[in-house]
């Protein structure tokens, strides 16, 4: 509980300025007797003499009331810019928290933290890469403020800007039957064993585009990342399906891959840029998510 106000400090500082209690009344619009009584009350909370006060002569202060009234001077600057919502600059904000989709933080995250770097030096940007899950309750509890994601699992308490959309692609061993084609759909794939990520959104999505034409999908595997799904598409465990596709044909223990793009037009998926709209918007958090999504047209 603080006993010493910000109007009592306000007071005191007005009457070192002034050098009189008359003097300052008049700047603060107040009675001298309110004035005595702030000088009374902060001196006893200090136990120290701020003021040396003598009948006929200016209001001096004393060694220790020197130090105190630049101390309250600061104060009373932080206090004015903290009550200012304009008055903020971007280096007296927390450090801001971006957000990334797993899969997706392997192509984009670098260019987007290398961006704002090179745009906000001051700003201590920290990544947060997480699944949907992760990324929509972070962003509700405001301890992210904005993330790069699919369009999975996203209600209306979000504000969502898009990037570009995706088809998704089967990813098939080279000595798969299915290998040749140069395009498959999703009845090219539904008899064939495949193999999805296992994240709850994006396999239930899948699996819903094959039920939206009716037809019923062989899932074969689970992978827990989108490589460990490249690895057992390439080595032959099922056809894998992903929105990513790294800009490599060898899955991660050297085996060839092929990326065929699968048409269905129902099938595309965006990339969003997305925040809370729970959340305020506050500097500068619009100017970075700009920057942000410049640096992303980049690189898709």
């Amino acid at each position: 509980m603080l006993y010493i106000t910000l109007r009592q400090m306000e007071y005191i500082v007005a009457i070192a300025k002034a050098g009189s209690l008359t003097e300052a009344a008049q700047f603060l619009n107040v009675s001298q007797p309110a004035l005595s009584v702030a000088i009374t009350q902060v001196e006893t909370r200090q136990r120290q003499k701020i003021f040396i006060r003598r009948k006929g002569s200016p209001i001096t202060l004393t060694t220790y009331g020197k130090s105190y009234v630049k101390s309250a001077e600061k104060l009373l600057t932080e206090a004015a810019r903290l009550e200012d919502p304009d008055a903020h600059t971007f280096h007296d904000l927390l450090p801001i928290t971006v957000g990334c989709f797993e899969d997706l933080a392997p192509r984009y995250l670098a260019p987007i933290l290398t961006n704002l770097k090179q745009h906000f030096p001051e700003l201590k940007i920290t990544p947060q890469v997480g699944n949907f899950d992760t990324l929509a309750n972070n962003m509700q509890n405001g301890s992210i403020e904005f993330a790069l994601s699919y369009d999975l699992g996203l209600d209306a308490s979000f504000d969502k800007t898009i990037i570009t959309t995706l088809s998704p692609h089967a990813l098939i061993a080279p000595d798969h039957p299915l290998a040749k084609a140069s395009a498959l759909n999703l009845v090219n794939l539904a008899d064939t064993p495949l193999v999805l990520t296992d994240q709850g959104l994006s396999i239930h999505h899948m699996i819903r585009l094959f039920q939206n034409q009716g037809l019923l999908p062989k899932v074969a595997h689970r992978a827990a990342s989108l490589e460990v799904m490249r690895s057992l598409a390439a080595n032959g465990e099922g056809i894998g399906i992903s929105y990513t596709v790294p800009p490599t044909n060898q899955s991660y223990d050297g085996k060839p891959l092929k990326a065929i793009p699968i048409t269905d037009p129902e099938a595309k998926e965006p990339i969003v840029l997305v925040r809370s709209a729970l959340n305020p918007l506050i500097s500068p958090v619009p100017a970075v998510m700009e920057s942000v999504l410049a640096s992303i047209k980049d690189v898709t």
